[in-house]
């Protein structure tokens, strides 16, 4: 870790004293006016969320461009809390399907089904209640647009963390086993940190994937009723409606202005934090760098800020969470086959309720839905699978020598991260209206030409997964790569695919799922009153949800889920168990 020294008055052994610590530093001409005013930012974004719902009726969304600063405050608050939101997520449910087994048999499918489940659905069944907790208020529908966009952000962070989880080095978990660390202190002093570079890449990617559902995210609709929030999403769904293309050019501008600065002020110190964790033992040459963190090192104001904090966390840092105390009376110890019996009785009791739910899933769907809609629609999602399982591989050949280039580059690192951001938050709605007149002019095949589509948004989970596997590969194999002289085709198969497959798989996994919520928006798209429709899957969802058919929507969704949870089991599973197996850096 590399040790920053304060320059200023020192004490006798050579260290700065105390009225050094705490002397104001040029940092702080900086500190002071940007702490200052992203406060301000938050009281004013909290206080507007504060209105009665018919306030939103009064000040309509508009198209003056004047109005962009503001819709971006309310769509970065919004996107900021459910990055917030799914971190905390993360760090208790990634570790929970690791640590415990049974559990584990639980919370993994269900993560293949929670990724699988569109946003719009989400937003079906969850407004209602969200505007049931603040009846008349603008935070109720605040709160189902901050979870519709955590639905696209969680699941592709949680993923990154189970599987750092997975493949922690078995030399460093020795480690912490001759210190006696807790399981409380084993997790915070090795398995977050070791995780750190991945989740990291990961949250910037969330961040990204957010902007491209926050058109749907900021229209939150009750029965026949659209509460429309301010937003940038809510602005473009307005610019494509009246085909205003000045309109999407500012819209570009403002999502290219609002990435900068939070790609400046918060992803990119996080990655150069981040950096201190890898798993190394020879120093990398060159480290990420970012001024707002050697302004928050050597800011007297965020030392006295962070003072408290920090003595908070070292103290937690030592917490063992002592034990119960002994009964008098020992339990037995269970015998092996009591424990299978257990197993078995615990699998029975998931299938049992498995069963419950699609017993109770088919009578609704029965009220609505005939066999020949089963087959129609297992057809079309056998049709939207061949679109994603070709994107994935072609993305996957193209993205992974950049990721891996990139990634052990920082200072090209330093220059692909606010570009890869941008082009990962770029909604694949503004290239809606180059792909209608196109499809049109030309008299296309829209089941082929709509597909890119599907992939705009979510092929750069496999390039930030990449990268955050290239910058964890460690240096003295980097230099073992040099020295065996290893080029070409044997270099790539035996020294760096091995050493980014785990993320690239976290990555695949990720943008496959994205893929199958995309093509809800990209099976069927619109400019004005032009409409342009694939068969598959997502455009049959998408039509269900407008049709507000319920049955229909529900055997969308669950085809859709069986189609992911599937191949995620027959493709992905084994993938990762070989990761595991044979792929750790140990």
């Amino acid at each position: 870790m590399t040790m920053h020294v304060l320059h200023g008055g020192r004490d006798g052994l050579g260290s700065p004293s105390p009225l050094a610590r705490l002397a104001p530093s040029r940092w702080d001409m900086v500190a002071l006016p940007l702490v200052l005013g992203l406060l301000a930012l938050m009281v004013f974004g909290g206080h507007e969320v504060a209105q009665p719902l018919s306030q939103l009726e009064r000040t309509p969304i508009t198209l003056d461009p004047w109005t962009l600063p503001y819709y971006a405050l309310r769509t970065t608050l919004r996107m900021m809390a459910a990055l917030g939101a799914s971190l905390l997520f993360t760090l208790v449910y990634a570790p929970l399907a690791v640590k415990s087994q049974r559990a584990g048999q639980i919370l993994i499918p269900a993560l293949d089904i929670l990724q699988s489940v569109p946003v719009l659905t989400y937003l079906s069944f969850t407004v209602t209640f969200f505007l049931g907790l603040f009846p008349g208020q603008v935070v109720g529908a605040e709160l189902a647009s901050i979870f519709a966009i955590f639905t696209s952000q969680a699941w592709n962070m949680t993923f990154s963390f189970y599987q750092s989880l997975r493949t922690v080095p078995s030399d460093l978990e020795e480690v912490c086993t001759g210190y006696h660390f807790s399981t409380w202190q084993r997790f915070w002093r090795l398995e977050v940190p070791f995780a750190i570079p991945g989740l990291v890449w990961n949250m910037m990617m969330s961040m990204s994937g957010g902007w491209f559902f926050v058109v749907a995210a900021e229209a939150v609709t009750v029965g026949s009723t659209t509460i429309t929030l301010p937003g940038v999403g809510a602005y473009l769904a307005l610019a494509i409606e009246q085909r205003d293309l000045g309109a999407i050019g500012w819209v570009i501008l403002t999502m290219l202005g609002v990435i900068i600065l939070y790609d400046q002020l918060l992803f990119r110190p996080l990655v150069a934090w981040a950096d201190r964790f890898r798993a190394d033992t020879v120093q990398a040459e060159q480290r990420p760098t970012s001024w707002v963190l050697t302004m928050v090192e050597r800011s007297a104001l965020f030392r006295a800020l962070g003072r408290p904090a920090g003595g908070a966390a070292r103290a937690t840092l030592r917490w063992r969470f002592p034990s119960l105390p002994k009964l008098k009376l020992a339990a037995p110890r269970l015998s092996p086959r009591a424990i299978k019996i257990g197993d078995y009785v615990w699998q029975g009791a998931l299938a049992a309720m498995a069963i419950y739910v699609a017993v109770d899933g088919i009578r609704f769907m029965a009220t609505g839905v005939t066999w020949g809609d089963v087959g129609h629609v297992v057809l079309l999602g056998l049709a939207t699978m061949v679109r994603v399982i070709v994107l994935i591989v072609l993305a996957a050949i193209f993205w992974v020598p950049v990721g891996v280039m990139v990634g052990m580059r920082p200072r090209l690192a330093a220059i692909v991260q606010p570009l890869a951001q941008f082009l990962a938050a770029f909604p694949s709605n503004l290239f809606f209206p180059v792909a209608v007149a196109v499809i049109v002019h030309w008299t296309l095949n829209p089941d082929i030409w709509l597909s890119p589509l599907m992939i705009l948004g979510t092929q750069w989970y496999i390039l930030f997964n990449v990268v955050a596997g290239a910058q964890a590969y460690p240096v003295d194999l980097r230099d073992v790569i040099a020295n065996l002289r290893l080029r070409g085709w044997r270099k790539w198969r035996d020294a760096l695919l091995p050493g980014v497959f785990p993320h690239l798989v976290t990555g695949a996994i990720t943008a496959s799922g994205g893929a199958w919520n995309a093509s809800i928006v990209a099976e069927a798209v619109s400019w004005g009153d032009t409409h342009v429709q694939a068969r598959g899957l997502g455009a049959y969802i998408a039509q269900m949800t407008t049709d507000a058919d319920f049955p229909r929507l529900v055997l969308g969704n669950v085809v859709m889920v069986c189609f992911v949870v599937l191949f995620n089991r027959l493709v992905w599973r084994p993938l990762y168990g070989y990761a595991e197996r044979r792929l750790r850096v140990s």
